[in-house]
């Protein structure tokens, strides 16, 4: 069995390494923010985001963590991998933690990050909302989505 196929529940020191996952993630996939606005969205998620969640994690064979993911009742809120550990099914495991463990229905993702839409879209989400803009109110379009009944997903 690999470590990868754990799920571990990282504490508050695992923050800073959290953190540096989150930006490694957001630099990889989000290439429509600028520098300001990752630094911003880094502080927030250090200071507020991270405690405000339930955490959960995937970590390497040295229990370095390579992705996370987090939620409020009914909501995944953050779902990032870092990039070396992208296309190898963590996002997948780490969802579906989040759906059995904590009864994720809904999600918000950004629309102008096409590869999270895709992969939100093929484990059974659909598009239900739009805003203009995002949780800050910047003008970073975010689609809500929400888990589609598990008979039209085994369909």
């Amino acid at each position: 069995m690999t470590h990868h196929s754990v799920i571990y529940l990282p504490k508050k020191h695992d923050y800073a390494e959290l953190t540096r996952v989150w930006e490694a993630s957001v630099r990889a996939t989000h290439d429509f923010l600028p520098e300001n606005y990752i630094t911003l969205l880094r502080n927030l998620l250090e200071t507020q985001y991270l405690d405000s969640v339930n955490l959960f994690c995937t970590r390497d064979s040295h229990l370095n963590i390579t992705g996370f993911g987090g939620t409020t009742p009914g909501k995944l809120e953050m779902l990032f991998i870092a990039p070396d550990y992208r296309g190898l099914g963590l996002g997948k495991k780490l969802l579906d933690y989040a759906i059995e463990h904590y009864r994720v229905t809904e999600l918000d993702v950004n629309e102008q990050n096409p590869q999270a839409l895709g992969f939100y879209e093929k484990q059974g989400f659909e598009q239900v909302g739009r805003s203009e803009v995002d949780g800050l109110g910047r003008p970073y379009p975010m689609l809500r989505m929400r888990l589609k009944p598990k008979l039209e997903r085994d369909a």
